[in-house]
C-alpha cells in the first residue's frame, strides 16, 4: 500500500526539510519524492501556484510549506494553546522565513559584482542581527522560540538551519548557546532522530 502522504520537492533539505520533521514527529508515512532539479519544468505546471514544497494526502494538494508545517503541528499539539501563543509562533516563523528569503537572495545572485556586494551586509550586518534578537527569545523561552515549550517554531528553525548555514558559509548559531540547546533537543525528538539517521545525505 502507497503511503498516505506524498511529499514532493527538490532532491534537498531546503524548506521541505521542516515537513519531513513534522511528518517524521507525527509518525505519519510519507513518500519522500524527490525529483531532479532538470526536471522540474515539466513538474511546475502539475502543481497549485508553480512552486515546490507540495503535500499531497486525503485527495488534497497542499501547497506553501509555512501553511503545511502549521496544519501538520495542529495533529501532535505543538501549535499554540491559545490566540496569543499562536500569534507569536507565527511571527517568529515568519521573522524566519525574511531572514531565510535574503540568505537565498545573497545565494542565488548570478551577477558575482552583486553578490560581492551582498555578502558583507549579509554576514557582518543581517545576519548578526536577526541572530542576536532570536537566540534572546529563545534564552527568555527555556530554549525554545515561544510560549516557554516546544511548538513548531522550533521545528522550523532547526529545520531550515542546515540549509541556512550552508548558503550563508556561516554557522548562523555558533554564538547562540540557547538556540543550539534547541537544535540538539529537537534533533533527539522521537521521529525526528529516526529521520536523520536515515535521509539523504545532502549539503542543504
Amino acid at each position: 500500500m502507497a503511503p498516505p502522504c506524498k511529499l514532493m520537492y527538490y532532491p534537498l533539505k531546503g524548506i521541505a526539510e521542516p515537513i519531513r520533521f513534522l511528518l517524521s514527529y507525527c509518525n505519519i508515512e510519507f513518500e519522500d519524492y524527490r525529483f531532479e532539479i532538470e526536471n522540474w519544468p515539466q513538474i511546475k505546471p502539475t502543481t497549485p501556484f508553480g512552486q515546490t514544497p507540495v503535500l499531497e494526502f486525503d485527495g488534497i494538494t497542499a501547497h506553501q510549506s509555512v501553511a503545511i508545517c502549521r496544519h501538520l503541528a495542529k495533529k501532535v499539539k505543538l501549535a499554540g494553546a491559545n490566540d496569543i501563543e499562536d500569534l507569536k509562533i507565527d511571527a517568529i516563523v515568519d521573522t524566519i522565513v525574511d531572514l531565510r528569503k535574503k540568505i537565498t537572495a545573497y545565494y542565488y545572485e548570478t551577477d558575482g559584482a552583486i553578490r560581492e556586494t551582498l555578502k558583507k551586509p549579509l554576514l557582518e550586518e543581517t545576519i548578526p542581527y536577526y541572530m542576536e534578537r532570536i537566540e534572546a527569545i529563545a534564552k527568555k523561552n527555556n530554549c525554545h522560540l515561544a510560549a516557554g515549550k516546544l511548538t513548531w517554531a522550533d521545528i522550523y528553525f532547526v529545520g531550515i538551519l542546515d540549509a541556512q548555514c550552508y548558503l550563508s558559509g556561516k554557522n548562523l548559531i555558533a554564538d547562540c548557546p540557547s538556540l543550539q540547546v534547541m537544535q540538539r533537543n529537537v534533533l533527539n525528538l522521537p521521529g525526528i532522530k529516526e529521520w536523520v539517521a536515515k535521509r539523504p545525505v545532502t549539503d542543504f
